[in-house]
């Protein structure tokens, strides 16, 4: 049975039929043009532009950390040098994987080895002479904290014929100690003149040609001076001489006779020197130096530059926003990735500083040079 239905129209004629007249209500948008309503809309926009600023720097954050190992020298394990240089390769990098190429990480140091190679190597006997009419010996320098300024370029061919332990070990250190407090006091000077800069509202164009150098020298392509001050920073005397002792044992191995070699650096580049041990499809070399410093300085660079000491370099910021000495024995747990053997070799270099007392010289002071000391080839 079909139901009956009222219309709207029924109702209406009804009432009219009555006097009274049925008005349908139009909707109303005086909210929309009222205050409450722009008020509500300013409301939401400053809500939306607060949430974009805030979640910004987490999606910054994000992408730096994705992205990090570009930022750094990349390598497998100690392999340092690994030459980028070869056309193969260098298609496969992008713009800021050039600038972390080691043609800028170690342009300087490459600059000393084109230097020409007339450097005269001193024999064991001479050099233990010379220590001794200058008066420079170990025991006075952990007493004094002095160090005399010798700066040799070569080690003495007769380093394995020193049958005596602690005779060798005694020249190894005597020949090295210079060299490393010597490249030290170069980045604290650089350290200490980024401050400046950093402390300046202005900078002069020559101290923006500095700074540009800078970040290449430290892998730093992004202009980041936070960064840039995390890595332009020293290494304690005593890690740096007992790596070198390990790498090289105490100045007897081939590649630090041959090559001037202190650390063992990689390289992929055609001036190097195969190891003996290597396997046939094996490309990779120890790099070669000129001189004893370039060495020194190319770890240096290392250490502060690849991504596998990202956590000493961290450790190290650490230690100076504490105003604390940079202790060896603490930083050295954070060098496991220098060798495959990670943990146990840096149970070795702790064996070796303790051993050795190295750390009598990590606060140990170059004096000034003069002409007779200055540099001896």
């Amino acid at each position: 049975m079909k139901k009956n239905r009222i219309t709207f129209t029924e109702i209406r004629d009804f009432l009219n039929e009555k006097g009274l007249i049925l008005i349908k209500k139009k909707k109303n948008n005086s909210f929309k043009n009222s205050n409450l309503y722009n008020l509500s809309r300013t409301f939401l926009s400053s809500i939306i532009i607060i949430f974009i600023f805030f979640i910004s720097p987490i999606f910054i954050d994000f992408k730096n950390e994705k992205y990090s190992n570009f930022k750094e020298f990349e390598n497998n394990s100690k392999n340092v040098f690994k030459n980028t240089l070869e056309n193969k390769d260098l298609k496969k990098l992008s713009k800021l994987d050039e600038e972390l190429i080691e043609k800028y990480i170690f342009e300087d140091i490459f600059e000393i080895n084109d230097l020409p190679n007339d450097y005269v190597r001193l024999s064991a006997s001479t050099i233990e002479q010379l220590f001794k009419d200058t008066n420079y010996n170990l025991e006075d320098v952990r007493k004094t904290k002095l160090v005399k300024p010798i700066s040799l370029s070569l080690l003495p061919q007769e380093m394995k014929k020193i049958e005596n332990t602690k005779a060798r070990k005694k020249l190894f250190i005597q020949i090295i100690l210079p060299l490393v407090i010597k490249e030290n006091n170069n980045i604290r000077l650089d350290r200490r003149k980024l401050f400046s800069i950093i402390n300046k509202s202005n900078n002069s164009n020559v101290e923006k040609k500095w700074l540009k150098r800078k970040f290449k020298q430290y892998g730093v392509p992004n202009n980041d001076l936070s960064t840039l001050k995390v890595r332009m920073d020293e290494i304690p005397v005593s890690i740096a001489i007992a790596q070198a002792a390990k790498e090289t044992g105490w100045g007897t191995s081939r590649f630090a006779q041959e090559g001037n070699a202190l650390f063992g650096q990689w390289t992929w580049s055609g001036d190097g020197i195969k190891p003996t041990a290597a396997e046939d499809n094996t490309t990779h070399k120890v790099m070669r130096f000129k001189i004893l410093q370039a060495s020194v300085k190319a770890y240096h660079r290392n250490i502060n530059t690849h991504s596998s000491y990202r956590e000493f370099r961290n450790a190290r910021a650490e230690l100076r926003d504490e105003n604390r000495e940079l202790d060896s024995l603490v930083l050295s747990m954070y060098l496991d990735k220098y060798a495959e053997t990670g943990k146990e070799y840096v149970k070795i270099l702790q064996q070796i500083i303790k051993q050795n007392k190295l750390t009598d010289f990590d606060d140990a002071k170059l004096l000034p040079s003069s002409v007779g000391l200055g540099s001896l080839i």
